[in-house]
């Protein structure tokens, strides 16, 4: 979890664990400490039950969210977006995922580089939160399909620690 929220939630398992969460899925609090999806309000009761805590939980976790300025500013604006990653080959895209440190600097620019000269068009571009997730991944999902070639010079990308193709 990024440093400025762990804080709040620092001898709080529980409370934590839903604050991850609903950064990782972009679950959003309103005023009122409801818990959304875009304009679908979620359950407390069934969020608890898919994290293993108790629904009191969630829904105290919510509440401080609505009244503290800081936590609302960040949980009142998140956003859930679409990963295409495991319905690619059905669209007929190839995908690329990259592990890299996430400290680096330039691993998109490199890997963009080369599917533009290459003429791939990217569809969407996903890249995980080196706090949110232990190991982040670099999501590349490329309208068509990737050549040895292109292959051949990701992999040769000197960030890139491990290359899986799907």
């Amino acid at each position: 979890m990024h440093k400025e929220l762990e804080k709040f939630f620092e001898g709080q398992r529980a409370r934590r664990i839903v604050a991850e969460a609903m950064l990782r899925y972009g679950l959003r609090v309103d005023k009122d400490g409801k818990i959304y999806c875009n304009a679908i309000e979620i359950a407390p009761a069934k969020m608890a039950r898919a994290l293993g805590v108790d629904r009191r939980v969630v829904i105290e976790t919510a509440e401080e969210i609505a009244d503290d300025d800081f936590l609302f500013d960040i949980f009142s604006t998140l956003e859930p977006r679409s990963n295409f990653a495991h319905s690619a080959k059905a669209l007929g895209f190839d995908v690329i995922e990259i592990h890299a440190d996430p400290k680096a600097v330039g691993i998109v620019s490199s890997i963009t580089d080369i599917l533009a000269r290459h003429k791939l068009a990217i569809r969407q571009i996903i890249a995980d939160d080196a706090d949110l997730f232990p190991n982040p991944v670099l999501t590349i999902i490329v309208d068509g399909k990737l050549s040895g070639k292109i292959i051949e010079k990701i992999r040769k990308l000197r960030h890139a620690e491990k290359i899986i193709l799907r």
